[in-house]
């Protein structure tokens, strides 16, 4: 009889969580766990080419869009993604549709049996990206994208077999891990680009740039720049989403629609779509793909929780931001989509290493009209107080809640119809908020 998904998912709880740390890394950085664990298993991560994809923000989003641009076309895709929104198994997917519990279950309970022949004891992310590459290889995929968990040189999916690496951006963040200058930030995320691969770099910043074609130098790598080899051309709001002229080399893919909300989705999905050609062998000039395959990955691409919009009556939307960067996007966002509603009312949470001052101002502080604070479902949650203090030191009217349930419950009960709820601050606040929402007693207007 195979392992439970219950007792499978209770020997994997039993490792160190390195998402839940509150400071560093808890030992000294090293891919040796997670390639003794991939050695036990004939190293199931040679199977198959990778797209492996890092930067500070957007790398979900373009692990989504790259998944459905590769299969639009005809592959069959494994992707791994973190962290989870509602359930483990979002993180892991084979032709869009996550793994199943049974499968999860018997993967899990094979790498079990193989830890205790480790020389030392592996972390619950290196467990669940070797189950991952595992996975993958059992489906046969032809092809995997991976997003990195944190940084890059270091993050336990850095042993993937990369045949096209992204790097979308390089900001301030998890500096306690990655170091406190985006230039040391930079060196670790281009950790990940490996020898004759093509580097799809979305970063722009002169001062960095020597960083990445020093590592695509070393790695005999080509190097993709945007606004050189690829460019959204252009981004307009459209009903639903955007509407782009994107470019990669000298193909130009005209009016693509994108059903996502945020001028940022169409610099995401251009990084994407040059990672699909640059993985078939495209520079754009020739061989690119198709406008048809094109439009029709971009056109189901779904980003939960990102700029997510829940219901219209009031208007709910949700998303992922979780730092100052990140929040900027949103409140950009929502500045140009829905600048008709008449109220806003952020419901947020934050972790530890967040300002919350800069975290409301990149927000929008000055058309945030109540702020509803609330605990991330998190050891790294900040206090209520901290955030409720920032807002009042910015003027905006606020309330603490003990929970995401009691914030999502309150903000319903204060909203008038025309009014916009926006939560964010962390992807645990989007996740817990997410899945109170869609339960059916709130019932509200779509």
């Amino acid at each position: 009889m195979g392992v439970g998904i219950e007792e499978a998912i209770s020997w994997l709880e039993s490792h160190v969580n390195l998402e839940t740390l509150d400071e560093g890394r808890y030992r000294i950085p090293t891919l040796d766990r997670i390639s003794e664990l991939c050695d036990l298993m004939a190293n199931p991560q040679c199977a198959y080419p990778a797209i492996h994809i890092t930067g500070t923000n957007g790398k979900g989003s373009v692990a989504r869009m790259v998944s459905d641009l590769l299969t639009s076309a005809g592959l069959s895709v494994g992707t791994y993604t973190s962290p989870d929104l509602e359930s483990l198994n979002e993180r892991l997917s084979f032709r869009g549709m996550k793994i199943q519990s049974d499968e999860l279950a018997q993967v899990l309970g094979s790498l079990r049996l193989l830890e205790p022949l480790m020389a030392e004891k592996p972390s619950r992310f290196e467990i669940l990206t070797a189950a991952a590459f595992r996975w993958f290889a059992d489906q046969a995929v032809d092809v995997a994208v991976i997003e990195v968990g944190l940084g890059g040189a270091w993050d336990a999916t850095n042993i993937a077999n990369t045949s096209v690496a992204v790097i979308t951006n390089i900001e301030l963040d998890h500096t306690e891990i990655l170091g406190n200058s985006r230039i040391e930030i930079a060196r670790e995320k281009a950790g990940i680009v490996k020898p004759d691969s093509v580097l799809i770099l979305g970063e722009t910043d002169p001062e960095l740039m020597g960083i990445f074609e020093n590592a695509a130098h070393a790695n005999g790598a080509q190097l993709w720049r945007k606004g050189e080899n690829f460019e959204c051309e252009s981004n307009i709001m459209a009903a639903n989403g955007r509407q782009l002229d994107l470019r990669v080399g000298d193909e130009v893919y005209s009016e693509v629609f994108l059903p996502l909300h945020g001028a940022h989705q169409g610099e995401n999905a251009v990084m994407a779509l040059a990672a699909a050609c640059a993985f078939f062998g495209s520079d754009g000039a020739a061989g690119a793909l198709s406008y048809d395959v094109v439009q029709e990955g971009l056109l189901q691409v779904e980003v939960p929780a990102r700029l997510e919009v829940i219901s219209r009556k009031p208007l709910v939307i949700i998303d992922g931001a979780h730092n100052p960067a990140g929040a900027h996007c949103a409140g950009a966002a929502v500045d140009e989509e829905f600048a008709m509603a008449q109220r806003r009312i952020l419901i947020t949470g934050m972790l530890k290493g967040r300002d919350p001052v800069s975290m409301l101002e990149a927000f929008g502080s000055s058309s945030i009209d109540i702020v509803i604070a609330c605990p991330a479902p998190s050891p790294r949650s900040i206090s209520v107080g901290e955030i409720v203090s920032a807002a009042e030191a910015l003027g905006i009217e606020s309330m603490s809640t003990n929970s995401v349930a009691d914030a999502v419950a309150i903000g319903i009960g204060i909203a008038e119809p025309e009014d916009l709820i926006l939560i964010a601050g962390s992807m645990y606040v989007a996740g817990a908020a997410r899945t109170e929402l869609l339960r059916l007693p709130y019932r509200l207007a779509g």
